[in-house]
């Protein structure tokens, strides 16, 4: 198993408040990509935070391997921590008070691929050349979009399409959406954060995966958000089996 991962500040931001981790344990692999959110240090605090405590919870529950039924728990789990310790934090802090984080993570265990999100950082599926979502964003325009209230395209430019409505951190217990899919050999996760769905269409997405190295893959995708405008943090990691 191979990962490709890379995040960026973007052209416009002055500090890149965006978070991934990787990691393995015995016959499986996870990334975990975060979002974060909150003024000053609050977003890059937040999302880092999650993402480390995640990798942590998850590897110590996965240490021994994964029992059969157990993904969706260990997962949600550790996603729970990560919204307990970014909570605490930024109650203790008054400098950190309303910080938050987007989480998204895939797991890969033989022929399964396990997926948990809160917020609109999004999984998607590379197979054949094509790109599959396997999320839905929690966030308003996503709400309009569900309720006939605004069209597709409408959304690519609504005036709240960056309010989400889901957040690690921001309460007490948030909760995290978990679904189970397949995954076969050649085929890969992309997760990434709207830095980089904001800027790149998903053709040109599949596009940049389906030509490239994979080792550079991550880069390249990151590099053309930038060209797109770079108007936010950009981070994207791709894993798959080979």
């Amino acid at each position: 198993m191979r990962f490709s991962g890379k995040t960026d500040v973007g052209k416009v931001r002055a500090e890149n408040q965006d978070s991934f981790e990787t990691g393995e344990f015995p016959g499986g692999v996870f990334a975990v990509v975060c979002d974060g959110m909150g003024g000053a240090a609050g977003g890059s605090v937040a999302s880092s935070l999650a993402a480390s405590v995640y990798k942590r919870e998850l590897e110590s529950a996965c240490a021994q391997g994964l029992p059969d039924g157990s993904a969706g728990d260990f997962m949600t789990a550790a996603a729970e921590r990560a919204n307990a310790e970014v909570y605490d934090k930024s109650q203790a802090e008054p400098s950190l008070s309303g910080m938050g984080t987007t989480i998204v993570s895939a797991m890969i265990v033989g022929e399964k691929l396990f997926i948990i999100h809160a917020g609109d950082s999004r999984a998607y599926l590379f197979s054949n050349g094509c790109l599959k979502l396997l999320t839905k964003d929690h966030s308003v325009v996503q709400s309009l979009l569900d309720s006939g209230y605004i069209t597709p395209e409408q959304a690519e430019h609504h005036m709240y399409k960056n309010l989400i409505t889901r957040a690690l951190g921001t309460e007490p217990q948030v909760p995290v959406d978990f679904n189970i899919y397949s995954i076969a050999d050649g085929e890969y996760v992309l997760l990434c954060t709207d830095g980089l769905t904001n800027y790149l269409r998903p053709e040109e997405i599949a596009r940049i995966i389906g030509e490239g190295e994979f080792d550079g893959c991550a880069d390249a995708l990151v590099r053309a958000a930038n060209d797109n405008g770079g108007g936010d943090n950009v981070t994207a990691v791709i894993f798959g089996k080979q």
